[in-house]
């Protein structure tokens, strides 16, 4: 049993905001939350990002460890 009168207080249905619109109801310590980036906006879950391989990490990695290629390919 929790104890009494040290507990913040629970808001059952607060308002998620995110760029003046409500998205969610949710349960928090505060009635109303306003966030920049979520779920539905975040690149990564909407599946609108792209990996890209700027820095050429696999020859980067070859050339440390002096590997290449066409000895692994035989092995």
């Amino acid at each position: 049993m929790a104890k009494q009168n040290i507990h913040p207080e629970w808001y059952a249905n607060a308002k998620v905001y995110c760029d003046g619109k409500h998205i969610m109801t949710i349960g928090s310590t505060k009635p109303e939350l306003h966030v920049d980036i979520w779920s539905g906006n975040h690149p990564f879950f909407t599946g609108s990002q792209r990996i890209l391989d700027t820095e050429g990490r696999v020859e980067r990695f070859m050339r440390k460890y002096k590997l290449n290629s066409q000895e692994n390919n035989n092995a």
